[in-house]
């Protein structure tokens, strides 16, 4: 049998946790209009996924997308808010997990289906945003970014700490904070 330590998991969380505070503070703009989790879809039948039903509409989304065009200071801003929800997200996926391992295969096959899903979710957001701006360092972070947290391939255990602060900071930089 398998034990899942916690102990690397704190350290990771802990790094999440600063760079949520970091995130969260570093642009309230925008943020009072509730869109904070439109860049992060929702898991069917989450908290969250009635406030991003307008989300799934394909028709809302590329207007969304064609308004943000080109807009670095609110793909910055949107990039904030999407950094700042997946990391309040992965530190409930890694508490989910670790209360998973002892309630059976079922439960743990469970939480590592949502734990993909959201990791999945966040790369793509990633991805859509280097998609829409036209400024070549924010796309060249946005798609950094993007690749290293696909290669996860939703096993949490493989975040590495320093290069996702390295690309935060690559990403900041990009936005004009660093």
């Amino acid at each position: 049998m398998h034990r899942f330590s916690p102990r690397p998991g704190l350290a990771v969380c802990a790094a999440l946790a600063a760079l949520t505070l970091t995130a969260a503070c570093s642009d309230d703009a925008g943020s009072a209009d509730g869109a904070a989790t439109a860049g992060t879809p929702a898991v069917a039948g989450g908290p969250a996924a009635a406030s991003t039903t307008a989300a799934a509409d394909p028709a809302l989304a590329a207007s969304a997308d064609a308004a943000l065009t080109g807009n670095t200071q609110q793909i910055c801003a949107q990039v904030d808010r999407t950094s700042t929800s997946f990391g309040k997200l992965f530190v409930d996926d890694y508490k989910l997990k670790i209360e998973a391992a002892s309630k059976g295969a079922e439960a743990k096959q469970q939480a590592a289906e949502k734990i993909a899903r959201d990791v999945q979710n966040f790369s793509f957001a990633l991805t859509n945003m280097a998609a829409i701006t036209t400024d070549v360092t924010l796309k060249t972070a946005l798609t950094d970014a993007s690749a290293q947290v696909k290669a996860l391939e939703g096993d949490i255990e493989k975040l590495d700490t320093d290069k996702m602060a390295e690309l935060t900071a690559k990403l900041d930089k990009a936005c004009g904070k660093g």
